[in-house]
């Protein structure tokens, strides 16, 4: 049984992940991802899909994070009518993410057409709130492991992948062989997720490589944020730190909690500002078997922070004077309350702008962290004067160490090993050391390229 993949997003940078497999009239989409940071990527969330959404089947995804799952009202929009699985709480996810990323795109098409700023008029937004909700409605929860049949000859399963709740490493099987995609790959000895589940066999892999040329700090994640939060309040200032809303959020509680309860940092106030965050705290607390903490340690660490619902109580927080740390969404600051809390805050040398992760090219986040004096928000130019840092050990993604330690697991070699979800140069790091470490036979997959399996 011959199949084909194609690698519609996903390679050659970190977002937009999606990929074809199809064999005979069967087509299933793993992942469906939007692209984010540079506008050349960007646009390509605009442009239709080379193959048409009403001839796919299914969708697979392998987690709930907007690089993954962000295109699936846009594709359901084109016409998209199949199941889309994934785990239970992946479904849960998207049932906060989805309908987030539909408001922020409505709202920033209207804030633009209020404010003039953009070159489209009117602006639209990429999808509506009814898109999510008829995405919504294509969800079919399945458990972890399987096998779970899909469409034609495929069916997969679903292993603990750790990153965040429901992250899975998806295994597809048709006819006798099995493709093996890793999704984004989690931490070994994370304080609040499971270790990345070891694979033993595989004929393709797919596996991810954002830090494929890096490796995370090996301080301590609680004495880093501990000197940034102290630095920022002996001067008076406020902690700003943009999100991710699913995992991050919940991480930095869980530190942030332990800090103060050991006294290691000012009893400042916490804001939790981001209805997605707070939504996807709750959902923490849930499914205390997503991950590591019991329910009494997650619901602690959650109620570290004081939540803000309304867009007036957001607005209050940039009124108020008072030393504190605020956690918003986006956490690569390319969307979001966070958007406003920077252009407040990072003016005044006395704050502290803290990133917790990977700052994908050409989105504030990654300008910001790499020195720039200026940010444009909003259409204006906001000038940076707030201290900037980024503390990478908290990111959720595998390093290139643990991503090779991941790959040790398998008894065999795949016939072909494919690096996505990666920046050219970490992709093509992680290259080098799986042929050179390995011995594997493996290539760095590029976008639009189709790969046939045999």
């Amino acid at each position: 049984m011959k199949a084909t993949l194609q690698f519609l997003g996903g390679a050659g940078t970190v977002t937009g992940s999606k990929y074809l497999l199809q064999s005979g009239n069967t087509r299933v989409l793993v992942d469906c991802g939007l692209f984010q940071g540079f506008k050349q990527l960007r646009l390509r969330n605009w442009a239709r899909l080379p193959v048409e959404p009403s001839s796919i089947d299914a969708v697979v995804l392998t987690h709930a994070h907007i690089d993954h799952s962000g295109y699936l009202p846009r594709l359901v929009r084109d016409g998209f009518r199949g199941p889309i699985y994934a785990t239970a709480a992946t479904c849960d996810l998207c049932e906060v993410l989805l309908p987030d990323a539909a408001h922020l795109q409505e709202k920033d098409a209207d804030f633009a057409n209020r404010h003039g700023f953009s070159k489209h008029h009117p602006a639209l937004p990429l999808y509506t709130a009814a898109d999510a909700a008829d995405a919504l409605k294509l969800l079919e929860p399945v458990p972890d492991g399987g096998p779970q049949p899909v469409a034609g000859p495929f069916a997969a399963r679903f292993d603990p992948a750790g990153h965040i709740l429901g992250a899975a490493i998806v295994t597809i099987g048709f006819g006798g062989r099995r493709i093996v995609f890793s999704g984004d790959l989690g931490r070994y000895d994370n304080a609040t997720m499971v270790d990345p589940t070891p694979i033993r066999q595989a004929d393709w892999l797919l596996v991810e490589s954002t830090y494929g040329n890096r490796r995370h700090d090996g301080a301590d994640p609680e004495d880093a944020l501990a000197a940034a939060i102290n630095r920022s309040a002996a001067r008076g200032g406020t902690v700003i730190i943009p999100s991710f809303a699913v995992g991050r959020a919940q991480t930095l509680m869980f530190h942030l909690r332990r800090l103060k309860d050991s006294r290691r940092i000012p009893d400042l106030p916490v804001f939790l500002d981001s209805p997605m965050s707070v939504d996807a705290s709750e959902l923490f607390c849930r499914d205390h078997r997503a991950h590591k903490l019991t329910a009494s340690q997650a619901r602690a660490a959650c109620s570290v922070a004081r939540y803000v619902h309304t867009p007036d109580e957001s607005k209050a927080l940039d009124t108020n004077p008072m030393p504190k740390v605020i956690i918003s969404a986006s956490g690569m600051a390319t969307g979001g309350r966070v958007l406003h809390h920077i252009k407040h805050y990072a003016p005044d040398p006395r704050n502290m702008i803290l990133f917790a992760g990977f700052q994908a090219g050409g989105t504030r986040g990654d300008a910001m962290t790499a020195g720039a004096e200026t940010v444009k928000i909003h259409g204006q130019y906001v000038p940076v004067r707030a201290e900037v840092d980024n503390l990478q050990m908290f990111s959720a993604h595998a390093d290139c160490d643990e991503i090779m330690r991941w790959l040790g697991g398998f008894e065999s070699p795949p016939r072909e090993t494919f690096v996505v979800h990666g920046e050219p140069a970490a992709a093509d790091a992680l290259r080098h050391r799986v042929e050179e470490e390995l011995g594997w036979s493996c290539h760095v997959a590029e976008h639009g390229e189709t790969a046939t399996l045999e």
